[in-house]
């Protein structure tokens, strides 16, 4: 497996022992009577080949059941489909050559038999209560939901400070935008705190996977503070100051953008260059597009304020012709021009006429 196959398999042995799955209410059984046990799940044929004796069964696979077998001390193997339980009290004999870290017998096993085979490991340490999943020598501990939901709320109250902090910030932008007095160091600040809300989704969409039946509360208020439009949003601002303004070229800034450090995503210089420009201070003088503020008007449908940017290649040539004819903004699709520039004079913080 390469490093985007393990990690898919990795995010399905995570969701496989999330809360509300029947291996997960096995597991909370078996730390809940104190024992251990060591749980294979999937390629049986090379798990079978290395190990010997135990107990055939093929069974059917229920919660109580794993439970049930895993008060004996050897592996419980379970077919990939969650159907069957195929052996109980089965010696592991995996190669003691595969180097591992780990110091209990059951997750060096566990360790080992994840190297060596496709099956997903779990391995319950009773001593310690500790629960251990591995895939190809990964492992990942699955923690108590008390403790992923006290990440859960720091990363919310993040979301929560940074999202009121940015709208702001966009208001101000947007009257910025139609006065023509945008600076790099405007939109450097602003570029930053979508990353933070994205870092931070990014983190909450992982608890929520770990939660898995809990997750669904936390899962609304995400989308409610760093849903679709948000992102929409983010991709409309690049555009709008980027050097190429593609969707495709969105795109690598956006990834160019998360894979910087704070620091990096502070400093005006940096962004610039992933915008796509050189030599600009933090007080060079930013024309936008206009993408993000006409889409933010209702009378603009999709596809439309492209249109209206590819005619006039800048939201200050838009002012300067809108004010003049208005109508004229009919020819691009806009069902009602008066409204749109009404609209952008009130954003600007004009009285319409």
């Amino acid at each position: 497996m390469d490093k985007n196959e393990i990690q898919k398999r990795m995010d399905q042995a995570i969701r496989l022992t999330a809360p509300g799955q029947p291996i997960r209410t096995a597991l909370d059984m078996i730390i809940a009577g104190h024992l251990g046990a060591l749980i294979c799940v999937g390629d049986t044929e090379n798990v079978l080949a290395a190990g010997n004796d135990g107990f055939p069964l093929n069974i059917s696979f229920t919660s109580n059941r794993l439970f049930e077998l895993s008060k004996m001390d050897g592996a419980v193997v379970i077919d990939e489909d969650l159907s069957h339980i195929l052996r109980a009290n089965f010696h592991l004999n995996p190669d003691s050559s595969i180097t591992t870290s780990e110091t209990g017998m059951r997750h060096r096993t566990a360790a080992r038999m994840s190297v060596l085979t496709d099956a997903i490991m779990i391995s319950v340490s009773s001593r310690r209560s500790v629960v251990n999943v591995y895939v190809k020598g990964k492992a990942y501990e699955i923690q108590p939901v008390g403790i992923i939901m006290s990440s859960v709320n720091q990363l919310i109250a993040t979301l929560q400070t940074t999202r009121a902090s940015l709208d702001k910030s966009l208001v101000r932008l947007t009257a910025l935008e139609l006065d023509d007095y945008v600076t790099l160091a405007d939109i450097t600040g602003i570029f930053s705190s979508f990353e933070i809300m994205q870092q931070a989704k990014e983190e909450l969409r992982s608890c929520i996977v770990k939660l898995g039946n809990q997750g669904k509360l936390v899962q609304m208020q995400m989308e409610q503070l760093a849903g679709e439009s948000m992102d929409t949003e983010y991709d409309l601002m690049i555009r709008d100051y980027a050097s190429d303004s593609s969707e495709e070229n969105a795109r690598r800034i956006r990834e160019r953008f998360s894979s910087m450090t704070p620091e990096e995503l502070s400093n005006p210089a940096r962004v610039a260059d992933a915008l796509g420009f050189d030599d600009l201070d933090e007080d060079s003088v930013m024309t936008p597009l206009g993408l993000r503020t006409l889409s933010r008007v209702s009378v603009v449908r999709d596809g439309v304020a492209e249109k209206i940017v590819d005619e006039y290649g800048s939201l200050q040539e838009l002012m300067g012709d809108i004010q003049k004819d208005p109508e004229r903004l009919g020819d691009f699709g806009v069902n009602n021009p008066a409204i749109l520039a009404d609209s952008l004079a009130r954003m600007q913080g004009k009285q319409g006429a």
